[in-house]
Formats: C-alpha cells, sequence, structure tokens
C-alpha cells in the first residue's frame, strides 16, 4: 500500500512522532509497519546461475495492508520485528539475553561484573502505554 503524503504524515503523528513500539523520536527516516504482518509472496530469481529471492509485489494476508493496521516505527524497531507479530516479536525480545548469555562471553563477563542487570520485566510497547494512560484519564 502506497501512503499519501496527508496520510503518512497522519500516521507519524499517531503518537506524537515517537516509534510506536520503543517510544523514541521517528526522526526523517522511519517506516510504516503493518501491525499484523502481510508478508510479501517471494520469488527465486536465477541470475549469473545464482538463485536469490525477490519480492512480487504481491501479499499473503492483502486485508492487512490497510492503514488501520498501520503504527509509525523508527527502522530499527521495524527491522527487528520483520514478518512477526506483535506477540512473536515481544516473545523473542523477551527472550534475547537468553541467546546473548549463551553466545557471548564478553555479555557473561559483564553480567558477572555486575556492568548488566537482567530484566525479567514484560515488554510494553509505547502505544500500549499511550492507551493504557488514555483510558485511565
Amino acid at each position: 500500500m502506497k501512503l499519501t503524503k496527508p496520510q503518512r504524515e497522519a500516521l507519524r503523528l499517531k503518537y506524537d512522532g515517537l516509534c510506536a513500539y520503543c517510544g523514541n523520536p521517528l526522526g526523517d527516516r522511519w517506516h510504516a509497519d503493518h501491525i499484523e504482518p502481510v508478508e510479501r509472496k517471494l520469488e527465486a530469481v536465477r541470475k549469473d546461475g545464482v538463485y536469490s529471492l525477490r519480492t512480487t509485489g504481491e501479499v499473503h494476508r492483502p486485508e492487512r495492508d490497510a492503514i488501520a493496521n498501520l503504527n509509525p516505527a523508527c527502522a530499527p524497531c521495524n527491522i527487528d520485528k520483520h514478518t512477526l507479530s506483535l506477540e512473536q516479536w515481544r516473545d523473542l525480545m523477551q527472550r534475547s539475553h537468553e541467546v546473548i548469555h549463551r553466545d557471548s562471553g564478553t555479555y557473561r563477563r559483564m553480567k558477572r561484573y555486575g556492568l548488566i542487570v537482567e530484566s525479567r520485566a514484560p515488554i510494553v510497547f509505547h502505544f500500549e502505554r499511550v492507551v493504557a494512560q488514555a483510558a485511565a484519564a
């Protein structure tokens, strides 16, 4: 879906110019993220004997390619979320410390010396805090 300039500006302002997920300012190169993923269809393309995948432009869930299913997101959040649902992404982030602990000696050392303190606090996205605050008001 291609947003018009007014639609894109309205989406940017949905959370006062902040990323719907982390709450940081969007900046100039922000993304319009599909809250529930549309998952673009891919095709194999052969060039010089090497196959690669590229998008066909079609989506698996076209009903999700709608303004109501968009959130403004900073590039790092949108790229990290990729094609995950919000709950899949939240679960992945919630378990990230386990992967880093397993794979990084530097992380384990920093943790051992108290330079890193892990938190088991649940991940609450910025838009969820905004909605909760509005409901409480």
